[in-house]
């Protein structure tokens, strides 16, 4: 009996469809290099999930946290939400003649983005704070969801949710797999994040710790609503990292993903409990793929943290070297 050349090609698809799955399965890690970083990810995880290992952890000890900006996606040429703050003055400077010549309103308005990250965290605030309060909660969920929608990252012309780093999705997918729950300590907006992190990390709302706002509760017997205030009364950053955690999580994780010394204390609380621990920076050492950068940055500075973190035992992980995949839209060499 003759076989079709059609029937012999879909057996070959089907041949290479199992092979690819089956190569994803045995390498949860597929976009890692080979090397230090991967393996004491993967090593880690055998240790505190196989019941014979004295390192077992139960599931509900199985925490893990991970900084946003920088960690799980870029960060440059600002904080994506500090970008869309941007445009957010750009709408509303009809209205705010005083603007162009108030910093860092001006350097917005001209998109000069080196003096926007040279306000600092104050003058970052500023930008928040003016167009980013004064609404209903809806409201501006509603906003993140349409700039997101239409924005395009400036250099890579892509969305910024296409700007998320394929290896450290493989991590979370990995940890969740073998029964982590996982959860984002970003200094970055509460309300900005989780109108997109469930579908982006497939983090949901409840597990997503960031910097807050004052809110009003706005009473109506048909739909009653949130109004945000002016002003930060919570900044996710540095010692409040930990402090948001215990706010939070009610457990000291066990591993701690960051980039910057903004995630010091982060991974300081994370790696000095008892039994096994995990703590690892990202470097961002790629300026072709993404970026480099580390002890003068305006935005994710890495100083401490490259001096200390080894004699913490924490692991920097090297953009370049460790990650054969940046983004996921990028090809594997």
């Amino acid at each position: 009996m003759r076989i079709s050349k059609t029937i012999i090609g879909f057996f070959l698809l089907a041949q290479l469809a199992f092979a690819s799955l089956a190569q994803a399965q045995e390498d949860p890690l597929a976009s890692w290099n080979e090397g230090p970083a991967k393996s004491a990810i993967l090593e880690f995880v055998v240790e505190v999930t196989e019941p014979d290992s004295p390192g077992y952890l139960a599931p509900d000890e199985r925490i893990a946290v991970f900084d946003n900006d920088g960690t799980l996606w870029s960060e440059k040429p600002l904080y994506f939400q500090v970008l869309f703050a941007v445009e957010r003055v750009q709408e509303m400077a009809g209205d705010h003649p005083e603007w162009t010549d108030t910093q860092p309103f001006e350097a917005a308005l001209e998109e000069d983005w080196k003096a926007v990250a040279a306000s600092g965290g104050q003058g970052l605030m500023k930008l928040l704070a003016a167009t980013q309060s004064g609404m209903t909660d809806s409201a501006f969920t509603a906003k993140v969801e349409d700039w997101l929608d239409t924005a395009r990252h400036p250099r890579f012309d892509r969305p910024f949710t296409e700007l998320i780093f394929q290896p450290m999705l493989e991590v979370l997918t990995y940890l969740r797999a073998n029964g982590f729950r996982t959860w984002i300590v970003s200094g970055g907006g509460i309300d900005f994040m989780r109108a997109w992190t469930e579908e982006t990390y497939d983090i949901p709302p409840e597990q997503v710790i960031g910097s807050q706002v004052d809110l009003d509760y706005l009473s109506d017997a048909e739909a009653p609503t949130f109004e945000r205030k002016s002003g930060t009364f919570f900044f996710t950053d540095g010692a409040n990292k930990p402090i948001g955690i215990q706010r939070h999580v009610g457990r000291r994780p066990v591993i701690a993903f960051g980039n910057s010394d903004g995630d010091l204390e982060m991974l300081e609380w994370t790696t000095t409990g008892e039994g096994p621990r995990l703590g690892m920076l990202i470097h961002h050492t790629d300026a072709e793929r993404e970026w480099t950068y580390d002890r003068e940055s305006d935005i994710g500075r890495l100083d401490k943290g490259l001096d200390a973190g080894p004699a913490r035992g924490w692991i920097i992980v090297d953009m370049a070297a460790d990650w054969a995949q940046v983004y996921p839209w990028q090809s594997l060499p």
